[in-house]
């Protein structure tokens, strides 16, 4: 059986009273997972249009979009609350960029869309925990040669670490968002990590430094 982490009590209870007619709960709901909505847009935005779309753009519309779409989750959930408002956000943040590209009428190349501060958690996750200051720089160059090294990875095997490395998903949720068996998704992982090991080895990185 697929390992997918229910709503929490606190969420399902919120929808129950959105299900009773008590619209309000649902500006309570939304804030719950705003702060993890803003996180997402951060990790996964474009970096080509980063200074021209604001996160709190795409979280708002989702908002819109995810009270507009409520009443059908709420007669039939595919899936639990907090997968399907992902879900939502993805849906527009890529209606976003494509608005975005479009206006600037030229070709935008899709970038990895990973934090680019060092110092994000995230980052260390997949670079690295280095607390030392006066390792700061090396920390620095590092987190660039990840963020270079994953998207030099397909399509599946980035959105794979992503998913599970920096979005904290588990292997069922994984093969859930990406419609693949949960088997798949685990032997995904693990050959997505021996592959940007490979990266990084090539850029002149130690196992001990990843």
């Amino acid at each position: 059986m697929a390992e997918i982490t229910p709503d929490s009590a606190e969420t399902l209870a919120l929808l129950d009273q959105i299900g009773a007619g008590q619209q309000e709960a649902f500006n309570r709901l939304f804030v719950r997972h705003a702060e993890w909505l803003r996180r997402l847009v951060e990790l996964r935005l474009d970096g080509r249009i980063r200074a021209r779309l604001d996160a709190s753009d795409v979280v708002q519309e989702t908002q819109l979009e995810a009270f507009r779409r409520l009443k059908g989750f709420l007669e039939q959930p595919p899936m639990p609350f907090r997968l399907w408002l992902r879900k939502t956000l993805e849906d527009r943040l890529r209606m976003a960029e494509r608005r975005h590209v479009e206006a600037s009428r030229r070709s935008v190349r899709r970038e990895m869309a990973m934090p680019d501060t060092s110092s994000s958690p995230g980052v260390g996750q997949l670079a690295g925990a280095d607390p030392t200051p006066s390792q700061h720089f090396a920390r620095r160059e590092l987190s660039a040669q990840v963020r270079e090294a994953i998207a030099a990875l397909d399509e599946i095997d980035r959105e794979i670490l992503l998913m599970r490395s920096l979005e904290g998903l588990s292997y069922g949720e994984v093969s859930y968002v990406l419609e693949i068996d949960e088997a798949a998704a685990r032997k995904r992982h693990g050959r997505a990590l021996l592959r940007l090991s490979a990266q990084l080895a090539e850029r002149g990185f130690t196992e001990s430094q990843f």
